[in-house]
């Protein structure tokens, strides 16, 4: 019994020391983001310079794949690159999976995590294609490189399998969770359309149809749903803007609004009428909300903020409280992490890093 006493001070203390090392871990996450934001906590930092952005988890949860343009890195324009979450700090180098010619976008695991999808222009051009004007009549603009495919590569960074082979645009690929189908946006018919297809690339299927900007396209959780985002336009004059930046290779993504379907394209329906760019839409971990990015509270094109909203358009939620940029949203396989990419806390320059949290339900 006097042993047992003895150990009870000890345990006491080491209690109290755990709840302040707890506490001082909390108060150091908690300056990376704004006291507004209660569905965010322990946040945690992931990169430090350069543009980072569309990170998206393994099926396992341990690791991320992005895009990155950061010249520390050794790259001039955006690759494909690969951590594991516990292993991100500053002064670390993910590792490169992509080819480093061209340019890179979209990356995502496949099941089983020892491959990967991203489009690549590296075929058309090994150089960085140049980029265009950021604006054209003032308004912003994107760029649709014609020469972007599909590829599989390895985590070794070999490429495996390209598979998408037709002339113009295709890109924006992302797995659905039962590990079946992959969903990306092409211009094979003349439009930014959505359309499916096997992971080895058979069976492509054609999902939408109606003129405007379709991509960004996500399936819900248990794969019976997707959600993207879109611009439809209707005036003559809108049409023949659209149209006429389309040859030029470019889109104005500035009014785009988020629709959902089902995962074969059916029962497609607009979910947000809020105005401005309303994109990067990912369903919560219960597919009963989205979550996104918008600026449509801004006069000036920024701040953009992750917001959520129910799959009818209601009960719309201010998540993040940023100042300048916070966008590409994707929750962890299980649903208890959110992993995002966002300028704060940034020093005033350009750099967008990518940021880890859990999730407060």
């Amino acid at each position: 019994m006097k042993n047992l006493l003895f150990l009870i001070p000890a345990v006491a203390i080491f209690s109290c020391q755990t709840k302040k090392q707890n506490a001082e871990t909390d108060a150091v996450a908690d300056t990376l983001r704004y006291e507004k934001e209660s569905r965010l906590r322990n946040v945690k930092q992931l990169t430090w310079g350069g543009n980072n952005a569309e990170a998206y988890w393994s099926f396992d949860g341990q690791s991320l794949v992005f895009q990155s343009d950061f010249s520390d890195w050794n790259v001039s324009c955006d690759q494909i690159f690969s951590m594991k979450i516990a292993d991100a700090r500053e002064g670390a180098k993910p590792t490169m999976l992509s080819t480093g010619q061209g340019r890179t976008t979209c990356s995502y695991f496949l099941p089983g995590d020892s491959l990967i999808v991203y489009g690549s222009t590296h075929l058309a051009n090994e150089a960085c294609p140049e980029n265009p004007p950021r604006s054209v009549d003032g308004k912003y603009v994107w760029p649709i490189y014609e020469g972007y495919d599909i590829f599989v590569a390895n985590l070794n960074g070999e490429i495996r399998t390209q598979l998408t082979k037709t002339p113009g645009y295709d890109a924006e690929a992302t797995v659905s969770p039962k590990g079946d189908r992959i969903i990306f946006t092409s211009m094979r018919t003349g439009d930014l359309e959505l359309y499916t297809m096997n992971l080895d690339g058979s069976d492509v299927v054609q999902l939408t149809d109606e003129l405007g900007y379709d991509g960004g396209a996500f399936f819900s959780p248990d794969g019976s749903k997707i959600i993207w985002r879109a611009s439809r336009p209707k005036s003559e004059e809108e049409i023949n803007v659209y149209k006429n930046l389309l040859d030029q290779g470019l889109v104005q993504p500035t009014e785009m609004e988020l629709f959902v379907a089902n995962a074969d394209g059916s029962d497609a329906r607009q979910i947000t009428e809020l105005g401005n760019a309303n994109w990067a839409p990912f369903f919560t971990p219960s597919g009963n909300k989205i979550i996104f990015s918008s600026n449509h509270n801004s006069q000036r094109g920024f701040p953009f903020n992750l917001f959520t909203v129910n799959l009818d358009g209601t009960e719309l939620e201010q998540v993040t409280f940023d100042e300048t940029f916070d966008s590409f949203p994707m929750f962890s396989p299980d649903g208890k992490y959110l992993v995002w990419a966002s300028n704060r806390f940034n020093g005033g320059n350009r750099d967008t890093n990518l940021f880890v949290a859990e999730w407060v339900d």
